[in-house]
């Protein structure tokens, strides 16, 4: 009940922190009084409970909740005796104070004095790569401090935080934690072996479920379908065909890269048009003459107004779906969206939101038509140009359109295994399972080839691993699903219906939303903070557990299918097979979000200076947790032991899931929008 009660308290606190701001909900609800008496007793009677259980009959299970123990007790130690805040350095004058939270000024046991502020920008670009701080100290050697690379003096730590407009000051984060980060550190070590042990004691649940009887036997799942349309446009100065695709390789700075013009191009209709080609021309046609001929192309009805705003269209008296520049500026060259804006801003209301899309929009026409869209390679050697190999891959990679090839194959293969499925239980009639599970393994292995192809593709011209925003790590959930999949299927070849159509329905729409989504797909350079070994392995972990996650979710749909359908001897052998199955996978998936959250708690205290924020998504991750955890409490649950409420409260769970990844990202923001 407490630890109910505390999922339900943070999560409310997310909103409150959307509607009021983070100082608040600081003040209110993580950092009150009241807030931590809840966290001691759900620590307390978790003491308690582990000694009327004697869980230390149980050594890894005991392991476990010693290891959250221990946390706890570290959050607490941070909270009653650290220390710190901000510290500004300008000139070369001796600083030896820092501002605190509580906006009062609190000496500093050194002096630190700025000697140079630099930014590291990507070759030929604009964008940060770095900020780095020389500071000197106590008036001796002087030092760098910069993002994801730390001063550690006197027991206190220092981060790069920020810097003055005019780049002649900058802001350090000063913290000084003299137990509570390292009695959390040793929270989570005991946690990760924990969790190792867990799955390898052969007395606890993890490993008598991987013989359960019912894994012997099997049946299995769910799935949809989706397809696209184009328009087109008539007579335009358009430059030939073949002098267009003469242009496709020659390389561009765009943005924060040196890319193919042939990246621009696509980039340049799909922002225009949401297609990857227009009116039967190719990208580098349509780029390359409305910069030559912009005053025709301006008549052209290529600005696409999707259906969420159609309420602008109304209001300026046009018709769509598609408009042309021409109709977003009077007769005297005035912007017609300008004065809406201003009478929008601020309103969230759909006709604000309708703006600022066709306005962007509008937005790339200008850069391209003032030249700053992109710009050529300079040809004194500033900026290093890109090797052919690399050019051919990312032209590889523009050319085959992977999510949307996979998405439609994932899906139909899916819906036809789950077809397949409810034929066989309704008539009674099983299946020629050698036959499906061959065919369907060798199916989803060549999908799992093709999706991997084109994600290294993606990591070989991007030079980091593709985990960095959205798009990026749905396409990363799509790849490990279909791995997981497999695997299930060669060990339990029984449930290889259940775990094939599962592979490809599960991938087939986390590739779908991604394509329509269209998160981000322009691949970028990092951003400063993004610089860091962390995160490739604490952003893994955690997709990696909501795949199986989303595995369980779809048992749990299949599971209550089986039980609104006739009870019979097969139905109730399926039934407890996904009950198994679930309850199995739980295990590897909570386990691995934890450490995955740990992990990110790790690189937040390396790169800001806390391992604990109480950021949204941080707070969502907790509440995904905590619900989950409570699945395995069967023993003081009764009604988790019953397969109607499991799999309803497997399903409920996952919604946690669900608001973590893209609730926090679309409805609250916060520290982690940069992987929105």
């Amino acid at each position: 009940m407490l630890l109910s009660l505390v999922a339900v308290v943070i999560a409310a606190a997310t909103f409150v922190e959307d509607v009021h701001d983070t100082t608040f909900v600081m003040q209110c609800v993580y950092g009150s009084w009241w807030m931590r008496l809840l966290w001691m007793a759900v620590a307390v009677t978790g003491m308690v409970a582990m000694w009327r259980r004697r869980l230390w009959r149980r050594f890894s299970v005991c392991l476990l909740h010693v290891s959250f123990l221990v946390i706890l007790a570290g959050g607490l130690m941070t909270a009653l005796t650290s220390r710190g805040g901000m510290i500004h350095l300008r000139g070369h004058e001796p600083v030896g104070v820092y501002m605190s939270k509580e906006r009062t000024v609190e000496p500093l046991p050194f002096t630190l004095e700025l000697d140079t502020f630099y930014i590291d920008y990507y070759p030929g670009t604009e964008a940060h790569r770095g900020y780095t701080s020389r500071v000197r100290v106590d008036g001796g050697e002087i030092v760098s401090i910069g993002m994801n690379r730390i001063l550690q003096q006197r027991g206190w730590r220092l981060y790069q935080t920020s810097f003055d407009a005019d780049r002649q000051g900058s802001w350090l984060t000063a913290t000084f934690d003299p137990y509570g980060t390292a009695v959390t550190y040793v929270g989570y070590l005991l946690l990760a072996l924990a969790a190792v042990l867990l799955l390898i004691d052969r007395r606890e649940s993890f490993c008598s479920l991987l013989h359960h009887p019912a894994l012997k036997r099997g049946l299995a799942c769910v799935g949809a379908v989706l397809c696209f349309h184009l328009a087109a446009h008539g007579h335009l100065p358009v430059v030939p065909v073949q002098q267009a695709d003469a242009m496709k390789s020659m390389q561009v700075v765009y943005g924060d890269r040196v890319v193919p013009l042939n990246t621009v191009a696509i980039d340049f209709v799909q922002k225009l048009y949401g297609g990857r080609s227009f009116g039967g021309f190719t990208p580098e046609q349509v780029l390359v003459s409305w910069q030559r001929h912009p005053q025709q192309w301006r008549d052209v009805r290529m600005l696409q107004v999707n259906q969420k705003q159609r309420v602008l269209l109304e209001r300026l008296g046009l018709e769509g779906p598609y408009l042309c520049v021409n109709d977003l500026f009077d007769s005297e060259g005035r912007y017609r969206l300008q004065d809406l804006l201003m009478e929008e801003l601020g309103t969230h209301s759909p006709l604000e939101k309708a703006i600022q899309a066709v306005d962007e929009k509008v937005g790339v026409v200008l850069m391209l038509e003032q030249g700053t869209l992109f710009r050529p390679l300079p040809q004194d050697g500033s900026v290093s140009p890109l090797s052919e190999a690399k050019v051919k891959a990312e032209l590889l990679y523009n050319a085959v359109p992977f999510s949307k090839i996979l998405f439609m194959m994932n899906l139909t293969l899916g819906f036809l295994l789950f077809v397949v499925m409810l034929w066989s239980m309704l008539s009674g009639r099983p299946v020629r399972p050698a036959l499906v599970r061959g065919w369907g393994m060798g199916l989803l292995l060549l999908a799992f080839v093709f999706q991997l192809m084109g994600y290294v593709l993606r990591w070989y011209i991007s030079g980091t691993v593709p985990l960095t925003n959205g798009y990026e790590t749905m396409q990363f959930v799509a790849l490990v699903t279909m791995l997981i999949a497999l695997l299930l299927s060669l060990f339990t070849a029984h449930l290889s219906m259940l775990t094939l159509s599962g592979g490809f329905l599960i991938s087939g729409f986390t590739l779908l939303v991604s394509y329509l989504g269209q998160m981000n797909p322009r691949i970028t350079s990092l951003m400063p903070v993004l610089q860091s070994p962390w995160l490739s392995s604490h952003v893994s972990l955690i997709m990696i557990s909501y795949s199986l996650f989303a595995f369980i979710a779809l048992n749990a749909i299949v599971a209550l299918i089986l039980l609104a359908l006739k009870k019979s001897e097969a139905h109730r052998t399926s039934l407890e097979v996904l009950t198994v199955l679930s309850r199995l996978l739980l295990y590897p998936a909570v386990l691995l979000l934890a450490i995955g959250i740990f992990l990110g708690a790790i690189w937040a205290n390396v790169s800001w200076g806390s391992y604990w924020s109480w950021d949204p998504k941080e707070v969502w991750a907790l509440v995904t947790m905590i619900v989950y955890g409570i699945a395995f409490h069967r023993q003081s649950l009764s009604f988790l032991r019953r397969p109607l409420f499991f799999h309803l409260y497997m399903l409920f769970a996952f919604l946690t899931v669900l608001m973590t990844y893209f609730g926090v990202n679309y409805l609250l923001g916060g520290m982690h929008s940069y992987a929105g």
